[in-house]
């Protein structure tokens, strides 16, 4: 089903932004410093923290070339990918960009960003657009990045309307549980208020 779906990317309203990461998904990191290095780099410790204006925390190891270009731009773009693109997160979370172009060697395809250097990577669920908030103490402490989302898309078959769709397994983002075993969620359950 993942090559018939019609895909179009469509802005998500920022109000809704938060909305893209609740579920916990692995997401992939890319940076750019607008003299045209680029890397990009998966990572599962990632969380939304506000609503208006929107923002997100990021665990980004001091040892990456992702986070060498984070601090030279200041900026990054969460992509989350979907099951279908397990082995591409896994080869991009288990190489270093600095020995090698991963964009070139796994062919990774991508669509620049409206607001920041680091590019779209092509084929995921959903992305944000990220301003890093200085924060030099929790940076080189515990590797934590704060930033603001300053612009939000999503495919229009995965996130109508500020809501997750219910999506076939291969479009389902993807959670990781360590040691190389990711799972996806079973599928969309609704509640109802009471009281």
């Amino acid at each position: 089903m993942g090559d018939t779906i019609r895909r179009m990317r469509i802005p998500v309203d920022l109000k809704h932004a938060s909305r893209l990461l609740n579920h916990g998904p692995t997401v992939l990191v890319a940076s750019g410093d607008g003299a045209g290095r680029r890397d990009v780099m998966a990572a599962a410790w990632n969380m939304p923290l506000d609503f208006l204006p929107p923002k997100v925390a990021v665990v980004i190891d001091k040892a990456t070339f992702t986070r060498e270009l984070i601090a030279a731009s200041g900026s990054f773009v969460l992509s989350v990918p979907n099951a279908a693109q397990l082995d591409m997160v896994v080869a991009v979370g288990n190489t270093s960009g600095r020995e090698r172009d991963k964009f070139a060697t796994y062919g990774i395809a991508t669509t620049p960003a409206s607001q920041v250097p680091a590019p779209l990577v092509e084929g995921c669920l959903a992305w944000l657009e990220c301003k890093v908030y200085p924060e030099p103490h929790n940076e080189a402490t515990y590797d934590l990045f704060l930033a603001e989302v300053v612009a939000a898309w999503a495919e229009d078959f995965a996130f109508k309307d500020g809501h997750w769709q219910n999506l076939p397994e291969p479009q389902r983002a993807l959670h990781h549980l360590g040691g190389g075993n990711f799972f996806t969620s079973g599928g969309l359950l609704k509640g109802t208020a009471t009281g």
